[in-house]
């Protein structure tokens, strides 16, 4: 088939490439000038299955309310909040009670594993070469740490992950450049997890693809679907519409935007995340791998030769205004951790400050199917996972667009599951 897919950052180039490998004629329309722009430039980089988990959960409300005022929260509201965005909130609200959560937590995870198994299959297949290290720390500051990870620590159980709860000595051996200074309780160790370079693995991917005969397209903006025929779209600035067999939609935030004159009203928000990426000063001082600062919700991860460090979860607000706070907060946790291991002297070339919007859907789980309009297939909404679960949801709407069983239950992943 003749298949478009629309969106090239790390959800549309994963399923190009899936697409091309079973043989379908595959074009990628990106409406900036180069691959994985946009949520896929900077994010934390973790690959950890068992911590991948809705954010609509039991407690989440009082959680986040507690948080809104303290200076370094990990979750903040941009206000004022637009219609959308506290319709967004109330629907995120109702899907907070336990059992919701528990289907869409074993939903998502299923998808997670899945598709760190896939990423690691495509990487050996390929020989790909990019920033990539094994192991994730979940750093203990107090005894009010632990208690907050404890049902966390349950999911991981029920789940199967490998992890062990080790004190403060045992945290330094596995990461022996954490601050002497910095005095913390204990960690959680979990060695099959790991952290690795999103945007790197996408541009390798590309090229890949490419190799299939994948055409991408960029600087092409979708401008106009019909539902009577989505597969045939009008590029802005194009007079004739292009024509394929089938269209898979991959437009991250944009989607919705499309959707919504094809009478699909999808709730997808913009949750911010924000990121500094710095080179090392000396590596001696730098992690060996990717930790969380449970308390503060901040990854520092270690990415060839630079350090990242990323989090915050921001509602609303300027996609182009970066909030001071949520900024200070990173080279805080930095700061605590790993003091002298990056050039953080100066934000001009040598540190890039990055904030980017992350699509999530209220309840949790991205829609990976058929849209219920003839030819349009949808691959979005993945939230904060994105990149954990990338290469997992790439093959599933292969296998689905080509008339094949994915190799894992997709029972929660379609559009019907928003009006139950």
């Amino acid at each position: 088939m003749r298949v478009a897919v629309i969106g090239a950052g790390i959800i549309g180039i994963t399923t190009a490439w899936e697409l091309a490998l079973d043989g379908h004629e595959v074009t990628v329309f990106e409406r900036r000038g180069a691959a994985a722009e946009e949520g896929s430039f900077a994010n934390a980089g973790v690959v950890a299955p068992g911590y991948v988990t809705p954010w609509a959960a039991p407690g989440m409300p009082r959680k986040v309310l507690g948080h809104l005022f303290r200076r370094h929260a990990p979750v903040t509201l941009g206000l004022p909040l637009s219609g959308s965005e506290l319709a967004w909130m109330w629907k995120w609200w109702r899907a907070c009670k336990l059992e919701t959560y528990l289907a869409n937590r074993a939903r998502l995870q299923r998808l997670a594993f899945y598709s760190r198994e896939r990423l690691h299959q495509i990487t050996a297949d390929r020989q790909l070469d990019y920033d990539r290290s094994p192991g994730y720390l979940v750093l203990l500051r107090a005894e009010a740490d632990a208690r907050m990870v404890e049902p966390g620590l349950q999911v991981l159980r029920d789940a199967g992950v490998a992890f062990r709860q080790v004190g403060s000595n045992e945290a330094r051996k596995i990461e022996p450049a954490l601050n002497p200074d910095t005095a913390f309780l204990g960690a959680i160790h979990l060695p099959d997890d790991e952290v690795a370079n999103c945007r790197q693995f996408a541009l390798l991917l590309k090229t890949e693809a490419q190799r299939l005969g994948v055409n991408f397209e960029f600087n092409k903006a979708v401008a106009h679907m019909e539902r009577a025929q989505p597969a045939t779209f009008l590029i802005a600035g194009e007079a004739a519409p292009r024509s394929f067999d089938a269209v898979v939609l991959c437009a991250g935030l944009a989607s919705a935007r499309l959707l919504r004159p094809l009478g699909l009203n999808i709730p997808l928000a913009a949750v911010y995340g924000y990121s500094i990426s710095a080179p090392l000063r000396e590596p001696l001082n730098a992690p060996r791998s990717a930790l969380m600062d449970e308390r503060y919700k901040v990854a520092i991860s270690r990415l060839g030769n630079r350090v990242r460090v990323a989090g915050s979860a921001e509602i609303g607000g300027d996609p182009d205004k970066k909030r001071a706070a949520s900024v200070q907060t990173l080279y805080k946790v930095l700061q605590d951790w790993f003091p002298g291991a990056a050039h953080t002297s100066s934000t001009g070339a040598s540190v890039q400050e990055w904030k980017g919007a992350r699509p999530m859907l209220p309840d949790g789980p991205p829609l990976i199917g058929p849209s219920g309009l003839p030819g349009l297939w949808l691959n979005l909404g993945h939230g904060s996972s994105g990149w954990a679960l990338s290469c997992g949801s790439a093959r599933a709407i292969a296998d689905l667009v080509g008339g094949q069983t994915p190799a894992i239950s997709m029972d929660g992943f379609d559009v019907a599951r928003l009006k139950r």
